[in-house]
């Protein structure tokens, strides 16, 4: 039997097996026209700590991560995931109390009941939708099928693997919702991180466990300042960002919301902060930096550094089983995604705009396919990317504190004008995409993360500004109540 033959064999067989793990957990679940939302989207609350922070962990870390991260070839990147501990632990005690006192499906929920108001709900849906499907979709797909690409050495067109993950990861989110997405993540994220910890330990084995001829600047915590990551960078904008991602972002969100109540979302949210701690950092930038020592610089190899590694350092049989759970980290991603876009659109959107009482199921199909589509016609503008990461990082920031503003607004404030916060999410996107990228005066001399808290400072400013000048209504102080009552904390 052929190398090729084995790798397909043993990926197929896993692959399936997570499959039917997933298909029997989740049978007998099925929803009616009245709880379609709360069951397609919410898993109708039945996801308990485990899948909670399972789900988590998987439809954050996927190839994106672990390719772009480890293509850096650098320490420095192992900060992100430093700091999403303190991002989640601001999700578990801060924003879940909240999320589940006002009973939400999305996150967006929140600012219509905040700001009493439709209309601010659907123009923050709509932002969050169109990041999904115009930034990370097609990220994830693109990033998942080089890693196979490169693992594997194959001739098979990038575009081939890429409408094979597209195509698959629809059919999970079409036919399963968010119960099944839960399950086959966390199935699949125990396979991953036991994989991927392995190949870090397999890497190091490699250069025998000697750093020595990597350049100090690869193995730093400390970054220079024309690094990825400045050092002065943790202490302006990354804690911002890591409170938009973990806090208010509705495909990590939604899977706290799912579980039976607060307590349970909390202990997944913990057990998800554990395992970002304790597992992650290593298996992000450990095998790039000794692709480092073994291949060379960025330069020559860049984001293809992880396939080509693992692909080396596995025994035969074990790459299709690290195939397969690459794949399903794609297929984790990727639906997650397709599941929380089309959630906006028919929670934040149609419903409140088209027909209120929608087939969510049939509606759910139709705009998964669009967003499908679209995703692989945007897979080749990824592929001209120096690095995906930091490609990545800086796109999110058109989006993530101009939302986050409004976040901080709603709760912070009370008798605050929805126009004044559409306006100032406006104003804050045109400001950051005005001030980060190259037609920018200040483009080469301020890093895009220092630019984030002065973005968010600008649209909380701006609000205000706009509520009292323009729209002449006072904002009264008001932590996350509605009539000046602070909410009760929910442990």
């Amino acid at each position: 039997m052929s190398e090729n033959m084995v790798q397909a064999a043993v990926f197929a067989i896993v692959t399936g097996v997570i499959g039917l793990l997933t298909y029997l957990k989740c049978r007998g679940h099925g929803h009616n026209q009245q709880s379609q939302n709360k069951e397609y989207f919410l898993a109708g609350g039945g996801l308990t700590w485990m899948f909670v922070a399972g789900s988590i962990t998987l439809t954050n870390l996927s190839t994106d991560q672990l390719v772009g991260m480890n293509g850096n070839q650098m320490a420095l990147l192992a900060w992100w995931e430093f700091a999403a501990v303190i991002g989640l632990i601001i999700l578990a005690k801060v924003f879940i109390p909240i999320y589940y006192k006002y009973n939400c499906t999305t996150t967006t929920e929140l600012l219509e009941k905040r700001y009493k108001n439709k209309h601010i709900r659907a123009v923050i849906g709509m932002l969050f939708f169109l990041g999904n499907a115009l930034i990370y979709m097609p990220a994830v797909i693109y990033s998942g099928s080089l890693f196979m690409q490169t693992m594997f050495n194959v001739d098979i067109p990038l575009m081939y693997i890429a409408i094979a993950f597209a195509a698959l990861g629809a059919v999970y989110a079409i036919f399963g919702g968010l119960r099944a997405v839960a399950v086959s993540d966390t199935y699949s994220g125990v396979l991953l991180l036991t994989m991927a910890v392995f190949v870090v330990f397999l890497s190091l084995a490699a250069i025998d466990f000697d750093f020595s001829g990597i350049p100090a600047e690869r193995l730093t915590l400390i970054g220079a300042p024309d690094s990825p990551l400045p050092w002065q960078t943790l202490l302006t904008g990354m804690i911002f960002i890591q409170i938009y991602y973990w806090g208010t972002n509705q495909t990590i969100t939604q899977r706290a919301m799912a579980a039976p109540n607060v307590k349970e979302a909390q202990k997944g949210v913990f057990a998800a902060a554990g395992i970002r701690i304790l597992i992650v950092p290593a298996i992000i930038v450990l095998p790039g930096i000794v692709s480092f020592k073994l291949y060379g610089d960025i330069g020559d190899i860049g984001d293809a550094a992880y396939g080509r590694i693992v692909g080396d350092v596995l025994p035969l049989w074990l790459t299709g089983v690290f195939a397969a759970a690459m794949a399903a980290a794609v297929l984790s991603t990727y639906n997650s995604l397709l599941n929380s876009a089309t959630a906006l659109y028919v929670c934040d959107i149609h419903e409140a705009y088209i027909n209120d009482n929608p087939n969510v199921v049939r509606l759910s199909t139709w705009v998964t396919a669009l967003l499908t589509v679209l995703s692989l016609v945007l897979v080749p503008i990824y592929q001209q990317a120096d690095s995906i990461i930091n490609l990545l990082q800086q796109l999110n920031g058109l989006l993530s504190m101009p939302i986050l503003s409004i976040f901080v607004v709603g709760l912070v404030f009370k008798d605050v004008d929805a126009r004044a916060g559409i306006a100032a999410v406006i104003f804050g996107v045109l400001m950051y995409g005005s001030l980060t990228f190259d037609f920018s005066p200040i483009y080469s001399s301020w890093h895009y993360i220092h630019l984030m808290p002065i973005t968010l400072a600008a649209c909380i400013s701006f609000a205000l500004f706009v509520n009292r000048f323009v729209l002449g209504q006072r904002a009264k102080f008001a932590w996350g109540s509605d009539d000046g009552v602070e909410l009760e904390s929910k442990v």
